[in-house]
């Protein structure tokens, strides 16, 4: 695997990657040599924080982790990955084309349960145009972690969303 290993307010040090290389080299079982992973660590006051991002063709898979040490949440980074890996594992893998990130092995391992998704509820809505502002405060009216909304200026639909810090994320589409 290929890391891509970089630091936010941090210093990454021989002794950060090794533990990187070390932990997260454990998910060498599951990929091809020639995947990439995207590892940001981050410290912000007492929180140091852990993003792995690895993309598969189709798809991405991701995990962050906090904790209030590096090596700590270095750990949990792995195992969580390592779940998700493990929990959709076929539908990874259905997808013929994003198949060739992971080894042979993996893909055959049967082993594993998959669990399915089960969708429970469906709400239609009427989707009027508005500017990223106003969608906020539609969200915030509502008491929703996200809010989906038509775009009056580019006329897509978007997504604005709460972060931490009492921040929020948009969503533009790209095609």
């Amino acid at each position: 695997m290929r890391y891509i290993i970089s630091g936010k307010n941090i210093d990454v040090t021989e002794s950060l990657k090794t533990a990187v290389y070390e932990k997260i080299g454990k998910l060498e079982r599951y990929f091809t040599p020639d995947t990439e992973i995207h590892v940001t660590l981050s410290v912000e006051k007492d929180r140091q924080k852990i993003e792995v991002t690895i993309p598969v063709k189709g798809s991405i898979i991701r995990a962050e982790e906090v904790s209030n040490d590096m090596y700590v949440s270095i750990d949990l980074v792995e195992e969580v990955i390592e779940r998700q890996l493990r929990k959709y594992k076929n539908k990874l893998t259905n997808h013929k084309h994003a198949s060739f990130n992971f080894k042979k092995a993996f893909i055959e391992d049967n082993h594993e349960e998959d669990e399915a998704i089960k969708i429970v509820k469906t709400k239609r809505f009427a989707i009027k145009p508005m500017d990223a502002e106003e969608a906020c405060i539609q969200m915030e009216l509502l008491g929703h972690n996200f809010y989906v909304f038509r775009n009056a200026n580019t006329n897509e639909v978007n997504v604005v969303y709460k972060r931490k810090g009492n921040t929020y994320g948009l969503i533009e589409p790209e095609f």
